[in-house]
């Protein structure tokens, strides 16, 4: 085990996974560049701190957990109409309702979990990943990937079933 991470290296090798990730989440060519300039700053930034057992999965979670800020932050300012530079430009606007009620139910239900769960069902659902790839790309145990779905999917056919508020 190295005990320093070699940035460029992990670009050079790794920056194509990243990529890919932040393209299927963001569903957009340049915020996934600009979101893997952030998963590689924040790399150097942690470089000293980290580990260099699992390279891959580090990044891919850090690409899911940096998407997942992005698409939050998106969404507390198209709420306001502002756009990125806040000039008041109204954002467009998915006008498929059903499209739009579904999408904000998943956001709310997600909104309360942790990083990790939120990270293990977007690999799960989003990704079609299996439980052992995500278990690899997490660092845990099938049984800990299967309990953190099962949990998740619980508490959300509760929220379903008892109307929570969005």
């Amino acid at each position: 085990m190295e005990s320093h991470i070699d940035v460029e290296r992990y670009y050079e090798k790794y920056a194509p996974m990243v990529y890919r990730r932040c393209k299927q989440m963001l569903r957009s060519e340049e915020d996934a560049l600009d979101a893997v300039q952030d998963v590689f700053f924040k790399l150097i930034k942690s470089s000293k701190r980290l580990r260099n057992d699992f390279p891959s999965s580090l990044l891919y979670t850090m690409a899911t957990n940096t998407c997942l800020n992005r698409l939050r932050w998106k969404k507390r300012h198209s709420e306001t109409g502002h756009d990125e530079a806040g000039e008041g430009i109204l954002l467009s606007v998915d006008r498929s309702y059903d499209h739009v009620d579904a999408k904000l139910l998943v956001e709310h239900i997600l909104s309360t979990e942790s990083e990790t769960t939120r990270a293990i069902c977007f690999m799960y659902h989003a990704d079609g990943m299996t439980l052992d790839e995500i278990g690899k790309a997490m660092g845990m145990s099938i049984s800990g990937v299967r309990k953190r779905l099962v949990t998740f999917h619980k508490r959300a056919r509760i929220k379903i079933e008892e109307g929570d508020e969005l």
